[in-house]
């Protein structure tokens, strides 16, 4: 059995998209949209490792074992 500490029963949560206004279409570097998009590539890269670490814990299947075992 795998012990998963209660901060990794949850997904990582994405970031929250900026508002179109928060943008001052100025050509600023980086644009919040710029940081909009790193921070997603971070959300997808620990949303990954989060699953994996979450597939050993499916494979191991329910605690008494598959429905309808006897």
């Amino acid at each position: 059995m795998h012990y998963f500490p209660a901060t990794d029963a949850l997904p990582p949560e994405p970031p929250q998209r900026p508002a179109d206004e928060e943008c001052c279409q100025s050509g600023c570097d980086p644009c919040v949209f710029d940081r909009y998009a790193e921070a997603m590539e971070q959300y997808r890269a620990a949303l990954r490792a989060w699953e994996e670490r979450q597939a050993p814990r499916a494979a191991d299947g329910p605690p008494d074992g598959p429905a309808g075992s006897a």
